[in-house]
């Protein structure tokens, strides 16, 4: 190792534990999902698909969470985007409700929605968030869940993957 990585690496350590170095690192990396809609959902009802939520922050940290370091996390911003395939237009939903919660489903919170889709979106979409929910207590689980609840306008011809991305923002501090 090089003298700089020496010195890098305890000053990581230090840091890591600091509620502003650790709202930084929330607000910086999103929550993703890949979710599949499967080609046999039916046309014209609600339906859902859930997947594990997951960010980069999650693997920097003591036991994937350093939630104990922030407080008043929110969504900021979420997306919907095809991923395969690529070009599968998001106009094919009439809408989409994402959801996030504990792995086994508790304490579910609607996070972002879109509820009028034209049939011409293309490939990516961004979605209307709901940004007066707090999800401090969500966070202390090192693993979290993503519920896509949509309803298509078309049968689809192939299974779809979907890629739900929530961007947060946090403030450092305890709740």
């Amino acid at each position: 190792m090089t003298r700089k990585t020496l010195f890098i690496l305890p000053l990581l350590a230090i840091l890591s534990g600091c509620g502003v170095l650790q709202s930084a690192i929330k607000s910086t990396f999103p929550y993703t999902a890949a979710l599949t809609i499967p080609r046999s959902s039916a046309v014209g009802e609600e339906l859902t698909v859930t997947a594990p939520a997951g960010s980069f922050d999650q693997h920097i940290n003591k036991g994937g969470s350093n939630a104990d370091q922030v407080s008043s996390v929110r969504v900021v911003s979420a997306r919907i985007k095809s991923v395969d395939p690529s070009d599968f237009n998001i106009g094919n939903l009439v809408l989409v409700k994402v959801y996030l919660s504990r792995v086994n489903g508790k304490d579910e919170i609607l996070v972002a929605s879109r509820t009028d889709i034209t049939t011409g979106v293309g490939n990516s979409l961004v979605l209307d968030i709901e940004d007066t929910k707090q999800l401090d207590d969500l966070l202390h689980d090192e693993k979290m869940q993503v519920k896509l609840v949509y309803k298509l306008h078309n049968h689809i011809n192939q299974n779809t993957s979907l890629r739900v991305v929530l961007s947060l923002s946090a403030k450092p501090g305890k709740k």
